[in-house]
């Protein structure tokens, strides 16, 4: 039969090996199960998916702006470029002309 004295050694003994593995199970399950997790991962991919073509969509229209830009330099400005915007700012479009947009 094992004394008090026995028992409480035996716990003491077993004492740091049990929170290690308290601590070490924490870590573990944390890095599977967190934010940044391995099962968060598949989550990442796809979120970096979605910023890949909105960044594709953007990148599309910062050229076609600068393509603009470009067009009404005032170094060199393109006459029908700025024929498109007087006329549309001014209002005088004749009833038998067609403004096609460019975008």
């Amino acid at each position: 039969m094992t004394t008090p004295s026995t028992l409480r050694t035996m716990l003491r003994r077993a004492l740091w090996p049990a929170a290690m593995l308290i601590v070490l199970s924490f870590f573990g399950g944390y890095a599977v199960l967190g934010p940044n997790g391995v099962l968060a991962y598949g989550q990442y991919k796809r979120e970096l998916a979605v910023k890949q073509a909105q960044f594709a969509r953007l990148d599309k229209q910062r050229a076609v702006l600068k393509n603009r830009v470009d067009l009404l330099d005032p170094k060199h400005v393109d006459p029908d470029m700025a024929d498109e915007l007087t006329r549309k700012q001014l209002g005088v479009v004749a009833p038998d002309e067609v403004i096609l947009p460019l975008h």
